[in-house]
């Protein structure tokens, strides 16, 4: 049972792995949804180590390397496969900054003690963004949008940024405080919108996630 969480840790992990093998074989439906996969096992682990009262060291670089290779490497691999079948320079540029913000990320989380943020993260987390960018691909393979390359490039950028900006952005431990009737209607008609439109409803949990996730926080800090 001491073990649970990371085994949960590893199951991200293999998403990952199996996303980066789909892009490769230009499977970049079953690659996004791959990505989304970890990103659901990414909140279970924490989820599993609290509850368990199991958090550990070891636990806590296991699960900051899965997210570094699940929304880091994955994404920019199925990202650069996706929208180019030809080396890019200039895409490879934005990509790799996107990686290299999302690994800065996680070693800034990794030094920043807890208790100086509450309830928040600076910068936009890693999960958020490889689902910003997994979703996105969802989106657009399902409804078969004409989307130019600069607009992926220029979202590419936009995540990679806010991954290391001071914007505040809610934890997992906030979002299970905002609780109530309204919350769990919301969940139900979500549930129900999301059997119907898997794709949209994943790419606009993380555009609403993205986007108002900060001001929520600031009513949070105000309140206190």
């Amino acid at each position: 049972m001491s073990y649970l969480a990371n085994i949960v840790t590893g199951l991200g992990l293999l998403s990952a792995f199996l996303s980066i093998i789909f892009s490769l074989e230009h499977h970049f439906t079953f690659a996004s949804w791959a990505i989304i996969l970890a990103v659901i096992f990414d909140g279970l682990d924490g989820q599993v180590a609290r509850r368990q009262k199991m958090r550990s060291e070891f636990g806590g670089e296991f699960d900051s390397l899965v997210d570094a290779i699940s929304f880091g490497v994955a994404p920019t691999v199925l990202g650069y496969i996706f929208v180019y079948s030809h080396f890019h320079l200039w895409t490879v540029l934005p990509l790799f900054l996107y990686l290299l913000f999302s690994v800065a990320r996680l070693a800034r989380f990794n030094i920043t003690p807890k208790e100086k943020t509450p309830g928040y993260f600076y910068g936009l987390p890693t999960t958020a963004s490889g689902g910003m960018m997994a979703s996105f691909i969802l989106v657009h393979r399902r409804y078969g949008l004409e989307v130019h390359p600069a607009i992926f490039v220029v979202m590419v950028l936009l995540l990679a940024f806010l991954m290391i900006s001071r914007v505040r952005y809610l934890n997992l431990s906030s979002l299970n405080k905002i609780s109530g009737k309204i919350v769990y209607l919301v969940l139900g008609g979500g549930f129900i919108v999301a059997v119907i439109f898997p794709e949209i409803t994943a790419f606009v949990i993380f555009i609403i996630y993205l986007v108002f996730s900060p001001f929520v926080v600031k009513s949070f800090i105000a309140v206190k």
